[in-house]
């Protein structure tokens, strides 16, 4: 049996859905380098509803062994890249 992974939960003081995409946003291209974290599973949660949660990525998997990139319900092809256009 592997090991288990762990989640980190981050609360913010945001008070806006918008707000905290953004700020997923942001730590995803600060920190994407980083092969630990699984960005495409990130997801955000009112704090006293933490039970419905909202998907950031589409995190579709691609032919080429990766994920897609753009938002969650994006239009058009999904792709590994991060389009300028869904920011």
């Amino acid at each position: 049996m592997s090991a288990p992974f762990w989640i980190i939960h981050l609360p913010t003081r945001l008070t806006t859905l918008n707000d905290a995409t953004t700020l997923a946003i942001a730590i995803r291209e600060s920190l994407g380098h980083l092969t630990t974290i699984d960005f495409g599973e990130t997801t955000l949660s009112e704090e006293d509803r933490q039970f419905l949660r909202h998907r950031v990525w589409c995190d579709t998997p691609l032919d080429n062994s990766t994920r897609c990139h753009r938002p969650t319900e994006h239009h058009g092809q999904c792709t590994s890249t991060v389009d300028p256009a869904d920011t």
